[in-house]
């Protein structure tokens, strides 16, 4: 029997998330990636990525098998990034099992928003530090402490072209999320 999860890859405008989410998927990965016009020059902050030429407009959908005892399928949803697409994170958000919040370390203030909305939804997630080429590397501890975050939120660093990184990641998440819920709630058969 295989259990199913869906987990959402969520951060700030151009942290990644599209990347983690190929890099990962057994299927062919649905993105919705649209070249970025100058109707959103007045919106989107292009400090630090520059080169960066589409966004996001919907969500990029993959999905990866994990095996083992209980083999999981993880139904991976990338949420758009940009402030505008802020409502559509509730309608994302629904049923999922956790979420990765990728940090880019030379724009931590971008990953606030996805921050607080699972703070506020209480769904369990990880910060993972995604490393850029040429970005500074800090230490989980030392990102953990500029951004506030409790001590028992996982902090990871994690290169989205990887898939072995970024399975690492997706891992920690599924560890953290079961660790969050309370044990008698697991026995999904029980009479």
């Amino acid at each position: 029997m295989t259990t199913m999860l869906k987990i959402l890859i969520a951060g700030g405008f151009g942290v990644g998330k599209t990347t983690m989410v190929g890099a990962v998927s057994d299927i062919e990965p649905l993105s919705t990636e649209e070249v970025m016009t100058a109707a959103g020059q007045a919106t989107d902050d292009l400090d630090g990525i520059k080169s960066k030429t589409t966004t996001t407009v919907a969500l990029d959908f993959g999905r990866l098998t994990l095996p083992g005892d209980v083999p999981l399928e993880l139904y991976l949803f990338g949420m758009p990034g940009q402030d505008r697409f802020t409502d559509y994170w509730h309608d994302l958000a629904y049923g999922a099992a956790g979420a990765v919040v990728l940090a880019d370390t030379r724009r931590l203030t971008v990953s606030y928003p996805a921050i607080d909305f699972f703070e506020q939804m209480r769904l369990p997630f990880v910060i993972a530090l995604n490393e850029f080429d040429g970005a500074h590397r800090y230490h989980p501890e030392q990102v953990r402490t500029a951004m506030d975050l409790h001590p028992g939120i996982p902090v990871v660093t994690c290169d989205a072209r990887s898939q072995a990184a970024a399975v690492g990641t997706l891992v920690t998440l599924i560890e953290h999320a079961l660790d969050a819920v309370p044990a008698d709630s697991l026995l999904l058969d029980a009479p």
